[in-house]
């Protein structure tokens, strides 16, 4: 796995070593956490005969276009169930979408309200008994199995590292960190989300207490960005030549920088970050902007 070292002024001032785990490069299509959150769940779909991958997600979802690449790669179909039934007349306008729709993904948008059921297990009950051969995965693919493979980010060589920090959305990827984190190591998320609701949620998949929510580098919530951020992401890539997606990875990234510069981190501490993949989002990121007419993010 490939790991590049971030040399910046700020960082070198401080004596902190940053280094960026480059999980956006481990596939071509299913980059970041998406591969490890999708590597165990395809194995026990396989193994129980299934042959329709059903899932969940938004418009601009990193987990969509994986699943139905993952499904696929492994001669199976697939369904997403997508946030915003106003979507039904306009999705061929989204490049995420019509990424997943090429890959054979067939869409069922349905309203916000419906979509919050999306963990009732009646209404997935109903979502099963209405597909032949189906295997549900959740909203970005966090499950005990989707935790599993989170887990192997982390290896024997990364015990040196003092801190391990990582963007959340749905909180699975932190949660398989913090269980194959060592004993002295501490672990920091960045929800790109409002709010620590997800303390909850990420308490499902483990019982170490390693780790801490940094609640403050949401930039307004999921799918915001602001000029502040589009500038950020494309100095750090004009200066490290590494790409950042503007729904998770800038936003820790920001956040790990800004919390140096504060001073928030001990004198020579080691900080492994890891970058989730997510660049599909850039091409979709780039054509809200340009309606807002802000900076468009570097490509």
């Amino acid at each position: 796995m490939q790991t590049d070292t971030i040399v910046l002024p700020e960082i070198k001032q401080r004596d902190i070593s940053l280094h960026l785990r480059r999980e956006d490069l481990t596939h071509p299509m299913l980059s970041g956490n998406k591969f490890r959150k999708l590597k165990y769940n395809l194995q026990e779909a396989k193994k129980s005969n299934c042959t329709n991958l059903l899932t969940f997600g938004g418009a601009y979802s990193n987990h969509i276009p994986a699943a139905a690449y993952a499904a696929s790669a492994n001669g199976m179909s697939s369904r997403g169930i997508i946030r915003g039934e106003e979507l039904a007349d306009r999705w061929k306008n989204n490049p995420t979408l019509v990424s997943a729709a090429k890959m054979g993904m067939e869409f069922e948008f349905v309203s916000r309200e419906e979509y919050r059921l999306r963990e009732n297990k009646d209404y997935q009950a109903d979502l099963l008994r209405r597909h032949k051969n189906p295997y549900l995965i959740p909203e970005g693919g966090t499950n005990a199995l989707g935790v599993k493979g989170c887990e192997e980010i982390l290896t024997t060589e990364d015990r040196f590292y003092d801190v391990i920090c990582c963007s959340v959305g749905t909180g699975g990827t932190l949660a398989g960190l913090s269980n194959s984190a060592c004993e002295h190591q501490k672990l920091l998320g960045f929800p790109a989300l409002k709010g620590d609701f997800l303390k909850e949620d990420i308490g499902k998949y483990t019982t170490a207490k390693n780790w801490t929510l940094i609640t403050t580098y949401h930039f307004g919530g999921y799918g915001r960005v602001t000029k502040e951020l589009v500038a950020f992401i494309n100095s750090f890539k004009e200066k490290t030549k590494i790409p950042l997606d503007p729904i998770y990875t800038a936003k820790m990234m920001f956040g790990i920088i800004d919390m140096v510069k504060q001073g928030k981190f001990k004198k020579g501490a080691k900080i492994l970050a890891i970058h989730t993949g997510g660049l599909q989002g850039i091409e979709g990121m780039n054509g809200i902007l340009r309606k807002k007419n802000l900076p468009l993010l570097s490509i």
